[in-house]
């Protein structure tokens, strides 16, 4: 009933689910304590006693009563810390996780269901930690705790109560196969159903443009109706077990209660005696009553784990302690395959020197973009290497590493912050006067000046400025960052042609002082580089300069060609 792997990830927070468990089993002390002065005051009267006799067992019942007070509040308290601290370290792991992969994929997991996981994921699991497992413990060890006390009273009652108690974990077990797997429907629904209302909200525009919004909302309220299904499911599953425990619970307690009144008629049990048996016969099945109905919560926050854990499982990206000394790459004969069945990269060998321009052009699917996730750490290949100054890529340091790496696509990220807290991300000491150097250069200086300035705010997703306009500020942001590599992986895509010449410019001034690496589908930009290598089906098929390379009249001059004449046709 406990997940070892759930288990684990309490870390050093153990301690407080044993404090929790001893404060239980002191409250349950301080109640039999109760219930024994209630059984005393109750002889006494039987007995015609004086008024002063009663003082003693009203004394007891009034320790009993704080100490109880105070046991409960301190569990409580207890489970609160225990919550947060978990909460609060899972969080941490599952961000640093998230920051370890970085660039790789993160197991092919959404980001709706990525967040949701981050977010709401750990919050489920607060419960399975500061509720369930302090319960299990503490229903364990109760009904022990009580037949020890009571068995001194009466045996025969104490180990009735005793055999009935393993009935409720038996029908809990019997529930448990059956529940793991609604529950992991019910969040698999769910995070589908995440899935989906993201998806329409940020594509909102296209489906509505498409008149396609009434097909899309059809299939979001088929997830929903099928996220309420397995929700009845589990209610009706957790139902029918809380009838089961209920039934075993008070039929348990009341065989108890008929042995220990029985004893008293037939086998000269003292009255006082059955009458405390009697009271402290239910005792024995709340703990497990209250874990049962823990388990249903448990069973949700369980599934959730489950999802962190193979998301806190998959393989960090190898690195190591080395420092880069020197930031020519070489990339040797690397093969690589996502399936392990097609090779993307087939025996790939190129070479970028520590200045100048280096180009990597084909037509898409020619495995363009798998040599940049090369470059950028993501991926690692089958066979082959990539070193950096003469040092392999695993053995180097990250924060080394990326230290002189910049990255810059088509879809770079943009934050919704101020524009100068964007540039402050790339150089935590960036001054204004260097940050409107940047944008001079990518002739965006002028229309910060005049849309707000450096505290302008860029909405989610850009959504503010224009592509070109969000694509020339992720270049000035990468200029102040000062990186020796930059890896321009489609940066000019989809943007217009002022803003791509203005792009295109920056980069070759930067190739005069850097290692510049340009990834692009448009020949006519890379006509500039040092060094152009051509790719085709996974292979380098030509190495030269622009001019070797259309002397040479293969497949990079009648791509270049082609795409000329469609150009040109274009602009007619």
């Amino acid at each position: 009933m406990i997940d070892k792997d759930l288990f684990k990830l309490i870390g050093k927070n153990k301690k407080y689910i044993f404090i929790a468990v001893a404060l239980q089993a002191v409250g349950l002390i301080a109640n039999l304590g109760i219930t024994a002065a209630i059984c005393y005051a109750v002889y006494l009267l039987s007995q015609n006693c004086d008024a002063i006799n009663y003082l003693y067992p009203a004394i007891g019942a009034v320790v009993g009563v704080i100490v109880r007070y105070v046991a409960t509040r301190l569990t409580g308290d207890i489970k609160d810390v225990l919550g947060r601290k978990v909460k609060k370290d899972l969080r941490e792991r599952t961000y640093d996780k998230i920051v370890k992969l970085g660039v790789k994929s993160t197991d092919g997991m959404s980001m709706a269901g990525l967040t949701q996981v981050s977010m709401e994921g750990v919050e489920q699991l607060d419960l399975y930690y500061s509720s369930y497992l302090p319960q299990f413990f503490f229903a364990m060890l109760a009904p022990i705790v009580l037949f020890i006390i009571c068995v001194w009273i009466d045996w025969r009652s104490s180990l009735m109560l005793l055999c009935c108690v393993p009935l409720i974990p038996v029908s809990i077990v019997a529930v448990s196969k059956y529940a793991k797997k609604i529950f992991a429907k019910y969040w698999g629904k769910y995070t589908s159903m995440g899935d989906k209302f993201l998806d329409s909200v940020q594509g909102l525009k296209e489906l509505k443009i498409f008149k396609a919004d009434e097909a899309q909302h059809g299939k979001i309220n088929e997830s929903a109706e099928e996220f309420r299904k397995i929700t009845m499911k589990v209610l009706v599953m957790q139902l029918a077990s809380t009838t089961i425990m209920d039934l075993v619970a008070y039929g348990g307690a009341g065989a108890g209660i008929a042995l220990a009144v029985s004893g008293a008629a037939f086998w000269g049990l003292a009255p006082i005696k059955a009458l405390f048996m009697a009271l402290v016969a239910v005792e024995f099945f709340l703990p497990l009553r209250a874990f049962g109905s823990a388990f249903h919560v448990a069973m949700n926050g369980a599934s959730a784990g489950k999802k962190i854990i193979s998301l806190l499982n998959t393989p960090d990206p190898v690195w190591g302690e080395e420092e880069v000394e020197n930031t020519s790459i070489e990339i040797n004969d690397v093969t690589f395959s996502y399936d392990g069945k097609r090779n993307v990269l087939k025996s790939v060998s190129l070479s970028f020197p520590e200045k100048g321009m280096t180009a990597i052009v084909g037509e898409s699917g020619c495995g363009k973009s798998t040599v940049v996730n090369m470059l950028v750490g993501a991926f690692r290949p089958q066979s082959g290497s990539v070193c950096v100054g003469g040092k392999s890529l695993e053995s180097l340091s990250r924060e080394s590493y990326y230290s002189r790496l910049a990255a810059v696509s088509y879809n770079t990220y943009i934050f919704n912050q101020t524009v100068r807290e964007n540039f402050a991300l790339a150089n935590e000491s960036v001054s204004d006067e260097t940050i409107y150097g940047a944008l001079e250069k990518v002739n965006l200086a002028q229309f910060i000046r005049e849309n707000g300035g450096l505290d302008k705010v860029i909405s989610e997703d850009a959504n503010n400025i224009s592509g070109g306009q969000k694509q020339r500020l992720a270049l000035a942001v990468n200029l102040v960052a000062n990186k020796d590599i930059y890896v321009f992986d489609e940066a000019t895509s989809n943007i217009d042609v002022e803003s791509e010449a203005i792009i295109m410019k920056n980069i070759k001034d930067i190739s005069k002082e850097k290692s510049v690496i340009v990834i692009s589908h448009r020949l006519a930009n890379v006509v500039p580089a040092d060094n152009i290598y051509f790719m085709e089906d996974g292979e380098i098929k030509e190495v030269g300069s622009h001019n070797e390379l259309m002397q040479a009249k293969k497949g990079y001059e009648q791509l270049f060609s082609t795409q000329k004449s469609l150009e040109e046709g274009y602009s007619l």
